[in-house]
């Protein structure tokens, strides 16, 4: 895996510098709750300013479909950016044309500006020529430090790499890099943990892991599509019955590729799906027909413990069970410190994304000790299905 870092860019005083952020952030009442991505992003941004570029900010928020739509302008954002960098930062009306033109032929070295919503053109999503060329023409150099994007073939994420000398930034080097050590060229052992509601959304990635890794945890609701294929009565539990062929031929591909499938050996089932209802502990082949399953067990927490225990190296996509509701976050949380534990004792690489399962580790307390997690969700997913991202293969295909 090569591409071109901020350690290959040298000379960038006074240089127009067009980055790639990720600024889609939660926003209430006009103001921004979670500045995560910003946070993660400004390494790179703060780099490029202390060597005196000239940083050309480009990013999208929500879905405005080619419309200039108010309550989506990246403005709203601007105070966080300006928090989160603690330093001043412009911000120009529009992201090409007359605008933008103004607002970059008045920056100094090293000064920050933050262009208006990319999604404000139809041209972004279509990726069409002018648009990009439109884009290129505000900058020397492009900086892609948005993964989260870089599913998406847009101008701003993929076309730009073909006009402009095109370069990972510090978070796109690091996610990619980990990604790497969890599937890519991976220390093995590797064990997967997939969890969550549903198989439907996750049959790609299902096909793709169990010929990657060594074991393959399926935990979640969509564990019990599987026990029900293998002919286990799951009572009420949330359950596609109509995707049990589908479940099996994925059991005979793991079995193909020596892939070893581990399923839930015991339950906690309750009969309403509310924090702290009646529960109880079950075998696997005993759920009562009026119950559901909302946690594996404690065996099947050992169980999986051992496997984490054996792995060099851990990727992880979903919880094992309803981690929101108490008790039902108890499988989720073991799995999760015992991970974390490994990871800290330099036993394990353990790699994890996705928003329910930044939302378990977070939970668990155990977010800043294991060796990556991903906020990118769509593109943290695509890469697991091991699919292509565009803004990821222009960065690799550059000379």
């Amino acid at each position: 895996m090569t591409f071109k870092t901020l350690d290959n860019l040298t000379d960038i005083a006074g240089k127009r510098v067009l980055v790639r952020v990720d600024l889609n952030v939660p926003v209430k009442d006009g103001k921004v709750t979670d500045t995560t991505r910003i946070e993660r992003v400004a390494p790179t941004i703060l780099e490029l300013s202390d060597k005196g570029a000239k940083v050309i900010l480009l990013a999208h928020f929500g879905r405005p479909k080619g419309e200039a739509v108010a309550e989506m302008s990246l403005q709203q954002i601007l105070p966080a950016v300006k928090d989160v960098l603690r330093k001043d930062v412009r911000f120009a009306t529009d992201c090409i044309g007359d605008e933008a033109e103004s607002a970059i032929a008045a920056m100094g070295d090293g000064d920050i500006l933050l262009l208006e919503n990319t999604r404000f053109h139809k041209g972004e999503e279509k990726n069409t020529e002018d648009f990009t060329a439109a884009l290129a023409a505000n900058g020397d150099i492009y900086v892609n430090d948005a993964f989260s994007a870089a599913h998406r073939a847009h101008a701003s994420t993929e076309g730009l790499a073909h006009r402009l000398p095109a370069y990972a930034g510090r978070t796109m080097q690091a996610e990619l890099e980990a990604l790497e050590k969890g599937l890519g060229n991976p220390a093995r052992p590797v064990v997967a943990i997939v969890g969550g509601a549903k198989v439907s959304t996750k049959i790609d990635l299902l096909m793709n892991l169990v010929k990657k890794v060594d074991a393959l945890v399926i935990g979640g609701g969509m564990a019990n599509t599987f026990l029900a294929a293998r002919g286990t009565n799951v009572g009420k539990s949330l359950c596609e019955h109509d995707l049990a062929e589908t479940a099996r031929q994925i059991m005979i591909e793991a079995a193909t590729a020596t892939c070893a499938i581990v399923l839930p050996e015991d339950g906690v089932v309750a009969r309403e799906f509310k924090a702290d209802a009646d529960n109880e502990v079950v075998a696997i082949d005993a759920i009562p027909a009026d119950a559901m399953v909302l946690d594996v067990g404690p065996k099947t927490v050992e169980a999986v413990n051992t496997w984490i225990s054996r792995a060099a190296t851990l990727v992880w996509n979903g919880p094992l069970g309803a981690f929101e509701i108490a008790p039902f976050d108890k499988a989720t949380v073991s799995a999760a410190r015992h991970a974390a534990a490994r990871t800290k004792e330099g036993r394990l690489v353990s790699v994890a994304g996705g928003g329910d399962t930044v939302a378990a580790l977070n939970h668990a307390g155990v977010s800043d000790d294991f060796t990556y997690i991903s906020t990118a969700g769509g593109a943290f997913l695509e890469w697991m299905e091991g699919k292509v991202l565009p803004g990821v293969d222009i960065l690799h295909r550059q000379k």
